[in-house]
């Protein structure tokens, strides 16, 4: 669905799969650093909104995905995983429980295919499953990582997951105005999930992601729990062994006009004295932007075995790297939290 909000003066249209929300509006640094201190709201209304209920919910649910969820106390947000039987990452949930229904939100396109999975899955559990994408817009006050500041004068009928917004979708064209927030495109949420170290699925991962390769241990997944599909991979790597891949935050050349795009491969660069390291594909690009701090930055995916202090070649830019996940990840290995960016 066309977002209302595009038709803002100013608002130039985000790239596919984000194509009905707004990328900006005409100053994407200065929507950027408004959205840092919480004084903006970002349209992510092509994100889709399932809601589930019933009293089994929240056990139904815990034995289904990585998370936690049996004794999710209302209003706490989560984050979760549904994985495939390899442990490979097929859907990725923002959550919350109200207290008679778990509302999330997931990528655009992806909600038809896990309500489907989950209509699959009820059995005689006192569950309910509607995507409800067409009542609920999804808005955000804060990115990944920033410090949520909850606005004055929310919607009625509003359900709060932590710095997201689910608000009727009827209030989406006037809710800049009605929480007395600037508008931010998409451009501005983007760059602060980057510099926060967040992973988005279908940008920072492919087919063969699994949750140990982009930091999900922790903020998605709960490694004491009971049985879920895919729980063999994720007790084996963090048992036994370490995953294949690691996720790098990637400090771009600044003097560069064009940003690598998502799906970009990585490469070593060449040495100074010319002589190539070892040739081939290491990894590819997830996610870029354009900085209004730190410059053009990004996300990649590459080998685990890649040294940290590697300069590499992103879709062509030089890139040097910053630790997300550890090359050691695994074999009971916490990833520090630390590592994960705070937004100031």
């Amino acid at each position: 669905m066309r977002s209302p909000l595009l038709d803002t003066p100013g608002a130039v249209a985000a790239d596919a799969p984000d194509a009905t929300v707004a990328a900006h509006y005409g100053e994407p640094f200065a929507e950027q650093r408004a959205l840092a201190i919480g004084q903006a709201v970002v349209d992510r209304s092509d994100r889709e909104v399932v809601r589930i209920s019933g009293p089994d919910r929240l056990s139904w649910l815990n034995s289904l995905t990585s998370q936690k969820l049996d004794n999710l106390a209302p209003g706490s947000p989560a984050e979760t995983l549904f994985l495939d039987a390899q442990g490979r990452v097929e859907h990725h949930l923002v959550l919350v429980d109200d207290g008679e229904a778990v509302w999330a939100h997931v990528e655009p396109g992806t909600a038809a295919e896990l309500v489907a999975f989950l209509e699959k899955m009820r059995f005689m559990l006192r569950v309910e499953v509607a995507d409800v994408t067409s009542d609920y817009a999804v808005v955000s006050v804060a990115a990944p990582g920033g410090a949520v500041r909850l606005p004055d004068g929310l919607p009625e009928g509003t359900v709060v997951i932590g710095g997201d917004l689910l608000i009727p979708r009827v209030r989406l064209a006037t809710v800049a105005v009605d929480l007395g927030l600037r508008p931010a495109g998409l451009w501005a949420y983007e760059a602060l999930r980057i510099e926060a170290h967040a992973p988005r699925l279908g940008f920072d991962t492919d087919h063969k992601t699994i949750p140990h390769e982009v930091g999900w241990i922790g903020e998605a997944v709960h490694l004491g729990k009971g049985c879920y599909r895919g729980q063999e991979t994720v007790a084996r790597v963090h048992n036994l062994g370490h995953p294949p891949r690691r996720l790098v935050f990637l400090h771009l050349d600044g003097s560069v006009d064009t940003l690598p795009a998502h799906g970009d491969p990585v490469t070593p660069r060449a040495e100074a004295d010319g002589t190539p390291e070892a040739a081939g594909q290491i990894g590819f690009v997830g996610s870029a932007a354009r900085h209004y701090e730190l410059g053009p930055i990004a996300l990649a995916v590459v080998k685990r075995t890649v040294p940290v202090d590697s300069v590499l070649l992103a879709g062509g830019v030089a890139a040097t790297q910053e630790v997300v996940v550890p090359p050691d990840a695994g074999r009971n290995v916490q990833i520090d939290p630390a590592l994960r960016r705070r937004i100031r």
